[in-house]
């Protein structure tokens, strides 16, 4: 799970995709120009429409979109920079991350920059009869013919980001995919069999050895736990492990990362340890509780006097309220248990108390400052008890829409 943590962390940075379309455009302005070599121009005469470049037009033509392309990758840059700035200031400074990480906004950026790229290598390789010592002019025309191409699917690209970025910027369109995100990596959980809390089968399999703890050597947050390598590990060596932090934790460095059997923990320290993946920043990875903090953050924001929105929190809630019914199904209702990952490995697992804490609990006193946000949730919470699995959730859900309806503005 380090790895994919890794490559998470990649994911989310804004260069990544603008730095591999440049490299592509870099690998495929020498590629189309070494066909060209190969095959010649000679494949001009099969199409009537077509006709050759000669070196001063193909010159003007490239240097007119690689200029072109360079200061409209500059705007497209500046407008996502402006875009981002209006949403976090507005609703959160981590949606700074949903916006990095946007799919579109790099796909723009990467195509202007792998053009540009791209024209200048094709450019370098244009010479006139004489020049550098050759005998004739040279011109790739299927390399020219390419750079055309990426001149028309570059506006086609500009056009669908002036669509793009006012899609990304209105707030249901944010609340609506965090609340996505976040419901996805519930069903994920629940599918890698992490959610499990069966009380009947719950055990702790170090009860009968003496107990060490692997402790943290660095201070973060826990971004990522790789249970299949702890299965794994414990399977091999015959180890009894107990995960003792959660992804989204912070731990300091001395802080107790899982509990082993005193005799085997000097042997494996470092491969146990390579099972946390620790950051700076709390991520989706594998915290649910991120999620759900995000869209509390936002709801909360709304309902402050600077901003008084209680349509946007009203749209979290009804987003709060799907994930919840989702999360319902999956987690235990009461204190802090230990979730079976398998025989060998338990963990300690999050409860449906904890996510009412992190959600509704939190919005209780500005959701009471405004009537219909006040009614809007008091109704949720009545149909998330009224749909609840377990009757100790519904209890939960009861007690938090006693607390909300006794709560004054």
């Amino acid at each position: 799970m380090p790895g994919v943590a890794a490559l998470a962390r990649l994911r989310d940075k804004y260069w990544f995709l603008p730095a591999l379309a440049a490299l592509t455009g870099l690998l495929a302005g020498i590629a189309l120009v070494a066909i060209d070599i190969s095959v010649g121009d000679d494949w001009l005469g099969q199409f009537e429409t077509l006709h050759g470049s000669r070196p001063e037009g193909a010159r003007a033509m490239l240097s007119t979109i690689a200029g072109s392309t360079i200061t409209v990758a500059g705007v497209v840059f500046s407008i996502t920079l402006a875009a981002v700035t209006y949403a976090s200031g507005q609703h959160g400074p981590r949606l700074l991350t949903n916006f990095a990480r946007d799919r579109g906004n790099q796909l723009t950026l990467g195509v202007f920059i792998g053009t540009y790229v791209y024209c200048l290598i094709v450019l370098r390789t244009i010479r006139t009869a004489g020049e550098d010592g050759g005998a004739s002019a040279f011109v790739p025309q299927f390399a020219v013919y390419g750079a055309l191409g990426l001149a028309l699917a570059s506006i086609g690209v500009l056009i669908y980001f002036f669509h793009h970025v006012t899609d990304t910027i209105h707030i249901n369109n944010v609340i609506a995919r965090i609340a996505r995100g976040l419901i996805a990596e519930i069903h994920r959980n629940e599918k890698d069999g992490l959610a499990d809390t069966d009380a009947a089968r719950l055990s702790d399999p170090l009860d009968d050895v003496a107990v060490a703890t692997l402790a943290a050597d660095r201070a973060g947050y826990v971004e990522s736990i790789d249970h299949e390598a702890l299965v794994a590990l414990a399977s091999k060596h015959d180890l009894k492990l107990c995960v003792q932090c959660r992804p989204g934790d912070f731990i300091r460095i001395g802080t107790p990362l899982l509990a082993i059997d005193a005799a085997q923990l000097p042997a494996h320290r470092d491969s146990l340890r390579d099972a946390f993946a620790i950051g700076d920043r709390r991520t989706d990875l594998q915290d649910l509780r991120f999620g759900f903090d995000e869209l509390t953050e936002i709801a909360i924001r709304a309902l402050s006097p600077g901003t008084n929105d209680p349509f946007t929190a009203l749209a979290c809630i009804d987003w709060l309220t799907a994930a919840l019914s989702e999360c319902e199904r999956t987690v235990a209702p009461a204190a802090p248990t230990l979730g079976t990952v398998q025989s060998r490995v338990s963990a300690i697992s999050l409860t449906f108390a904890d996510f009412i804490a992190a959600t509704f609990a939190k919005m209780r006193q500005h959701a009471a400052t405004e009537v219909q946000v006040k009614s809007a949730t008091l109704h949720a919470l009545e149909t998330l008890a009224a749909g609840a699995m377990h009757p100790a959730n519904r209890v939960l859900l009861m007690e938090e829409h006693a607390r909300l309806a006794a709560t004054l503005a």
